[in-house]
């Protein structure tokens, strides 16, 4: 079998030691494939696991990776990095690199062929979220998503926080940009025309004190980066819960 980028990942069996890079896939497998995972970043909170924690998903301690002795690895092609990926099937450990989505349907078709090809599974929620996500509706805003600040960082185009927003009927102002994360400076984004601004609490973590004052007369919306950037099971809630957040 091959993974997203084409790679080979050569599985003796259906893995038993799991471990991932990645908090959106760490959350899947754990919903899917309850007790192979046997390791995961420090970023990996949902859902709650008392498992070994190997660092952050740009930074994981592969040496600890090693240690919690996988039989996969499962890493994506934008959190990380190509040299860690590189060290760990140089030491014979098989890994599954996901690309990085550009769409929901994209996201969802590559965890399909992930689950049905490594573990023969088929996620009941998968399904519910294909069909909760389908839709396409009229445009009813727009927003400008900032990701970090000192620099500020937005979403721009091609991304999978982006479709999700125009899946909610909301126009990124920044998706015809070249880069999918552009650095506009700051007075351009406030004359941006917006008629919101999403704040999500990653990776940068936007807070009622940290972020709002920036764009005074515009309305802001704080909520969990988690139902905005992570492609699995959060997705089945978040429709409506930032359906919601928006219509508040």
């Amino acid at each position: 079998m091959r993974d997203d980028l084409g790679e080979p990942v050569r599985l003796g069996a259906v893995p038993r030691r799991v471990v991932s890079l990645v908090p959106s896939l760490t959350e899947a497998v754990a919903v899917t494939v309850p007790g192979v995972l046997a390791g995961v970043t420090d970023y990996c909170t949902h859902p709650p696991l008392d498992l070994p924690r190997i660092g952050g998903s740009k930074y994981p301690r592969v040496p600890d990776v090693l240690a919690a002795q996988p039989d996969l690895v499962l890493a994506n092609a934008e959190e990380n990095r190509p040299e860690d990926v590189a060290q760990l099937r140089a030491a014979g450990i098989p890994v599954w690199v996901s690309a990085a989505p550009a769409t929901v349907p994209a996201a969802l078709d590559s965890l399909d062929r992930f689950f049905r090809e490594v573990f023969t599974a088929e996620p009941g929620w998968l399904r519910q979220a294909r069909e909760l996500w389908a839709d396409l509706p009229e445009q009813r805003g727009t927003v400008l998503v900032p990701v970090w600040r000192r620099p500020w960082v937005v979403l721009g185009r091609a991304t999978f926080a982006g479709d999700v927003l125009r899946r909610l009927g909301f126009g990124n102002v920044y998706a015809d940009h070249p880069d999918r994360y552009p650095r506009p400076p700051l007075a351009e984004l406030l004359g941006c025309g917006a008629d919101l601004v999403v704040l999500p609490d990653e990776p940068y973590e936007f807070t009622a004190t940290d972020g709002p004052e920036v764009f005074p007369g515009r309305r802001c919306v704080l909520l969990s980066g988690r139902l905005l950037t992570w492609h699995g099971p959060s997705l089945v809630p978040a429709r409506a819960e930032l359906a919601a957040a928006f219509s508040a």
